[in-house]
């Protein structure tokens, strides 16, 4: 087999399919335990949607780039992220496993683009969760007093706010997926429902005069932007950089797409689904519906609270409620940020096991590493493993520079994703699908160069990043993967079922 064809090698869908029901090779790969409703996956997806976007970005970018406007930038990236739920529904009910977009690389586009998603999905989780983590404890620092040394942004050496929040609640994803649901669904509770009240006791603050102007004009950014930092598009087009005005608002969809990252990670529960069919849509569609009303209605909100000229960077939700007089709602706003925080760790954490669990399954990495827990059915190897990884990264490296690469990680996932839904609609046309994405393949055509648009207002030392991970990663393929995969060695992932099928 000539290496191009060993490169571009593909799973079999209805395979995949068996070896998610059978389970799979002596134990070391068995069947996950089957206990999520669609509630328990809305809560997942809620759980890690809603967090650091809403309680900070919202000021930011209001204030620097599309004023009241920043609910106009929210509604676009929740089209873009409602378009690539739908390619990912439809999926996720006719595939549900583990790997999600992963799983749906391999079976379409080939096994060296699967190993991509992958290694580019870990990266998503991993630094989401550092990002996060580090975000918490400064957080919880503000409200204690607590010394900066140790639980500061800016003076910390060894941030041990940040690995506890990881520790802990790596060994909650370890312990099993019934406490990691039931420790989500609970924090989930708390921040929606301070997000409701923020809504319900802001609006009784709105002045329309706060909305005029609804879009600001155009002007020259404070602040020259050039060289790296500059968007991608920018540096192509060598269009001037602006403030505000339609180019602002687009500019701030791109950012505030940050804010939709992570609902991908339900598609990674598909295993332990009860009823994936109907459950898996109703979890993806349900998420992205909840979490992009919350957040317009909190955008109108805050800036009809408070003029976008006077809104915090830092805290905006809570800082609008001091402006108006209501000092004491900032309390019960900063408990749904610590626990909107807390919920994102969980979940990023559990995603991580359970992309490394289908990589492992396959041989792209040594399977002992994926092995599921005989008590707790989970693979907890790997998520100790990937817990560790997470405390490193939040103990020292200060990560603010490297937000970016989670919206680029996203955006890059869901690409391949529409990607796949078009390919599979062609080279398996009778396979069941519980849920179809609609006009294939117009939208999955649509969602994947809404999604480069976006990615294309990223940073260029941002996509210089992500390059250099991805050039690691397929060092590790080349030297590990491209061997050790079941495809390559001819090795059956399930007893008794003919192996995958090679193109």
């Amino acid at each position: 087999m000539s290496l191009i064809r060993e490169l571009v090698r593909t799973k079999d869908v209805e395979t995949v399919i068996r070896q998610n029901e059978d389970g799979s090779d002596g134990g070391h790969h068995a069947r996950l335990s089957r206990r999520l409703t669609a509630w328990d996956l809305m809560g997942f997806g809620i759980g890690i949607v809603i967090g650091t976007g809403i309680f900070t970005l919202t000021g930011i970018e209001a204030k620097n780039h599309a004023g009241p406007a920043v609910v106009i930038s929210f509604a676009i990236a929740g089209v873009v992220a409602m378009l690539a739920a739908l390619c990912y529904a439809e999926l996720a009910a006719a595939v549900p496993t583990a790997g999600s977009s992963y799983t749906y690389a391999y079976t379409t586009i080939g096994e060296l683009f699967a190993w991509i998603i992958a290694w580019d999905l870990i990266l998503e989780f991993a630094l989401g969760a550092a990002v996060v983590s580090r975000g918490w404890s400064g957080y919880l620092q503000e409200s204690f007093g607590l010394p900066q040394a140790f639980f500061g942004e800016e003076n910390s050496t060894v941030n041990l706010g940040a690995v506890a929040i990881a520790l802990v609640l790596g060994i909650v994803a370890a312990v099993g997926i019934r406490e990691s649901k039931l420790v989500t669904n609970a924090l989930v509770v708390i921040k929606v429902s301070v997000c409701v009240f923020v809504i319900v006791a802001g609006v009784f603050f709105v002045k329309a005069a706060n909305y005029d102007p609804f879009i600001p004009p155009s002007k020259p950014p404070a602040e020259e932007t050039s060289g790296l930092a500059q968007p991608l598009w920018q540096m192509i087009s060598g269009v001037d950089p602006s403030a505000y005005g339609f180019a602002g608002v687009l500019v701030a969809s791109g950012v505030v797409f940050f804010a939709y990252s992570g609902f991908e990670a339900v598609a990674n529960l598909g295993e332990e689904t009860k009823d994936p069919a109907k459950d898996m849509p109703r979890g993806l569609l349900g998420t992205l519906i909840v979490c992009t009303l919350l957040y317009l209605l909190v955008c109108l909100v805050i800036t009809g609270m408070v003029k976008y000229t006077g809104l915090s960077e830092g805290a905006p939700i809570s800082d609008a409620f001091d402006q108006v007089g209501m000092g004491w709602a900032s309390v019960l706003i900063g408990i749904a940020a610590v626990a909107g925080l807390s919920s994102v760790i969980l979940v990023d954490i559990v995603a991580m096991g359970r992309i490394g669990f289908a990589l492992c399954r396959d041989g792209l990495l040594p399977p002992a590493v994926g092995k599921v827990h005989e008590k707790y059915h989970t693979p907890m190897r790997i998520t100790v493993i990937t817990t560790a990884a997470v405390c490193l990264l939040a103990a020292f490296v200060p990560l603010s520079t490297l937000a970016e690469m989670v919206s680029i990680g996203t955006l890059f996932a869901f690409v391949v994703v529409a990607i796949a839904v078009a390919v599979l609609r062609r080279t398996k046309p009778r396979m069941k699908r519980p849920f179809r994405t609609p006009q294939v393949p117009l939208l999955p055509i649509v969602s994947a160069l809404s999604c480069v648009a976006l990615m294309a207002s990223l940073a260029v030392e941002t996509w210089l990043r992500f390059l250099a991970w991805l050039a690691v990663g397929l060092l590790v393929y080349a030297f590990y993967g491209r061997r050790h995969s079941r495809l390559a060695t001819g090795e059956r992932p399930v007893p008794g079922v003919e192996d995958v099928e090679v193109r």
